[in-house]
């Protein structure tokens, strides 16, 4: 993935070089979930990129700041169309990592970060959200997506990770796909993109926009 930014640039280069560095770790057994960058991955990093440039929304929530790795791609395209980027995380460790690389990058004023329980942050906060990334712990996929889901902007997008891969989460993502195909005002496709994507939009038939 290519920024037009280089301090961007070296920060999402040393992502990918942890990411690396880490991969098979988990399945060593001398590490858990929670000490692994575990990223979208740079094919989902992309697209999540070009739909914000594309859309040009107002208002974008990510759910699961992480290490950061997305929440670095969501701001630099958020700088790009003057969007305002929302991200939460539980773990306060982890998003402080992700302030540092921010900072890095020059894109820390774009990004509001906000720790606790993510059904908490969202009921607080009035909405509405024009496009949300979903990459949490995918038990929480459901709850999270019934708090945001009365804030979603018309023509606002979820974009939800991990769809197909890895095989040990998809009773959550089965729970979430339910979920979101029991609202009669949302369209949804699975996407073959990374380790798969629920790309999700909210449309009313008597909206005037195509």
């Amino acid at each position: 993935m290519i920024f037009d930014d280089p301090a961007v640039s070296a920060v999402f280069a040393d992502y990918m070089k942890r990411a690396a560095s880490e991969r098979g770790q988990l399945s060593k057994g001398t590490v858990t979930r929670d000490d692994l960058l575990l990223p979208v991955g740079p094919e989902a990093a992309a697209f999540l990129h070009a739909l914000i440039l594309g859309r040009r929304p107002a208002r974008i929530l990510e759910l699961g700041t992480s290490y950061g790795y997305s929440t670095l791609v969501l701001a630099d395209a958020a700088r790009k169309v003057g969007a305002r980027l929302i991200s939460m995380e539980l773990a306060e460790y982890k998003q402080a990592y992700a302030r540092e690389q921010l900072t890095r990058a020059g894109l820390a004023d774009v990004v509001d970060l906000r720790s606790g329980d993510a059904v908490e942050l969202i009921e607080a906060d009035p909405g509405p959200f024009d496009f949300v990334l979903l990459d949490i712990w995918k038990d929480k996929y459901v709850p999270c997506f019934e708090a945001l889901y009365p804030k979603l902007a018309d023509e606002g997008l979820i974009a939800a990770d991990n769809m197909i891969e890895p095989a040990s989460a998809r009773p959550s993502v089965r729970a979430y796909r339910a979920a979101i195909r029991a609202k009669a005002d949302l369209q949804t496709v699975l996407l073959p993109i990374g380790q798969g994507i629920e790309l999700s939009v909210r449309w009313r038939a008597s909206s005037e926009k195509l």
